[in-house]
């Protein structure tokens, strides 16, 4: 049986002002690598203005080197993310399985490289890095400076708290990645300073949700110039964590974090605490016809259906997912309602669906003229308002950034306060029964903790005082007014009542 084919892996070097040890750097690099995978250097000058180009061109024609070398001089320097963009991109178009990234000043010992690439056999990991903090006393007695080892500890522990990962050191340079992860992320929109190495754990682990794993590898000091502003690190390093995690609250957006591995769900049931999907079932009589437009997984109509026995009609522009209710219909609304059964209906579900229309006004005026000869239909209608707390905050701070999801989702059209959408539903003819505010998901963004509920009772509290900057979304209960033709259709029809009753008499 013919064996298989061995893994190509790029072991790329970035290097800068490293003229005394580059060569020793290459030289430590094991040949038994060869055995087990097909093995190419790359070296990337970031513009080094030593001998850092010529050293790494005399090292890669020694007759003990047994791999192939290609070096690069970039002519204007990218800085140490930057030059990482290029490595990666070089990997990507050349279809290499992994690529290892080494540092030409030689801190990081090449001798860990099989134990590192032998461990992307286990599992399917996006990544393996060479930890120093994995050895009990290991990175001190190697050399690693007080202030860079506490530094390099709180702020591990203040990117694992915010992200909720267990990673022993954010903060080590010798990684190994699988070439297939760094395809499905957007590396290249990341920092070209020093915290791209952060930027990039939070793209593979906390939104594209791929397994990070960690190897523990000797620590080495040696006089080689440290380039990094410390302060500036660490401040864009929690800078940029904590930017993932607004994103992931909804509250603020970066593209770099917009990982076409992870698709977020837009919608998620919310039955378990006040929501527009609790009122909204609280409201549905027992066994009533349902239609819920803009059904979107129909969970709510399958609820219904379950909990409440109703005949639930669902409608909505994608393919319903693996649930149970009674019809279906894919369609999209901005194309209007002909061929929906909506006067046949007890009542009509619209929950965050207007906001998605690119006429709010025409459907609604479509809507009003269908139900015009039912004037007992109601209607459930919720959005976001846009008044909210969080986005005046955000403005004032300069920040108007949709998401993926949340008040600003990027699938809006129309954004809404209390009194705009108050004034929508009325001018297009409909009467509201009932108009309160919803609070914030708190348990969805925060998961079903002790302080989810704390601040929910407290959005609760708020929302009482103000409903128009303390509520997270709006809820009414609306039904359409008789329209003029109905009417004056009404107004021939009782005077013909009247003129044979006249003539009955007569």
């Amino acid at each position: 049986m013919p064996s298989s084919p061995k893994k190509r892996v790029l072991i790329f070097i970035v290097a800068y002002h490293a003229e005394t040890t580059i060569a020793d750097v290459l030289r430590r690099i094991p040949a038994t690598l060869n055995d087990a995978y097909e093995v190419d250097i790359l070296i990337i000058d970031d513009s080094s203005r030593d001998l850092t180009f010529a050293k790494s061109h005399e090292t890669a024609r020694e007759a003990g080197i047994p791999f192939d070398i290609r070096i690069l001089f970039n002519p204007v320097n990218q800085g140490y993310g930057g030059n990482q963009k290029l490595g990666y991109r070089y990997a990507i178009d050349r279809g290499y399985d992994y690529v290892a990234l080494l540092h030409g000043d030689g801190q990081y010992a090449p001798e860990c490289l099989p134990d590192l690439l032998g461990a992307f056999e286990e599992g399917d990991p996006a990544a393996v890095f060479g930890s120093r903090m994995l050895t009990k006393n290991g990175a001190r007695g190697g050399g690693m400076p007080l202030y860079k080892f506490v530094g390099n500890k709180i702020l591990t522990w203040t990117q694992n708290r915010l992200l909720r990962s267990h990673l022993s050191e954010f903060h080590s340079g010798y990684r190994i990645y699988s070439v297939d992860a760094l395809r499905n992320i957007p590396f290249e929109r990341n920092s070209n300073d020093f915290h791209f190495d952060t930027e990039i754990i939070i793209q593979l682990m906390f939104f594209a949700k791929r397994q990070i794993r960690e190897l523990p590898i000797p620590t080495y000091y040696g006089d080689e110039i440290c380039r990094v502003n410390g302060i500036a690190y660490a401040f864009n390093v929690v800078l940029s964590t904590f930017k993932a995690r607004m994103q992931e609250l909804g509250i603020f957006y970066d593209r770099r974090y917009d990982c076409a591995a992870v698709a977020l769900e837009h919608y998620t049931p919310k039955f378990d605490y006040p929501s527009t999907h609790t009122f909204a079932f609280n409201l549905v009589p027992p066994h009533s016809r349902v239609l819920d437009l803009g059904c979107a997984g129909g969970y709510m109509a399958a609820e219904l259906k379950r909990r409440k026995g109703c005949y639930a009609v669902g409608v909505d522009a994608f393919p319903l997912g693996n649930v149970d209710i009674d019809e279906f219909y894919l369609r999209d609304l901005n194309e209007g309602l002909a061929g929906l059964p909506v006067a046949e209906q007890d009542l009509i579900l619209m929950l965050d669906v207007i906001e998605h229309l690119a006429s709010p006004e025409r459907f609604l005026d479509d809507l009003r003229e269908t139900l015009s000869r039912n004037p007992r239909m109601q209607i459930i209608i919720s959005t976001a308002n846009i008044g909210f707390i969080i986005p005046r905050l955000m403005l004032l701070l300069g920040q108007f950034n949709y998401g993926k999801r949340g008040i600003l989702d990027m699938t809006h059209t129309r954004l809404f306060t209390f009194s705009s959408f108050r004034r929508l539903l009325e001018q297009c003819g409909f009467d509201i029964l009932e108009m309160r505010a919803v609070p914030g998901p708190f348990p969805l963004a925060l998961g079903d903790t002790w302080l989810s509920r704390l601040l929910l009772g407290i959005n609760q509290g708020l929302m009482k005082i103000s409903r128009g900057m303390f509520g997270y979304q709006i809820f009414a209960r609306i039904k359409a007014r008789p329209t003029v033709s109905y009417l004056l259709d009404a107004a021939h029809a009782e005077s013909d009542r009247k003129v044979r009753a006249l003539e009955s008499v007569s």
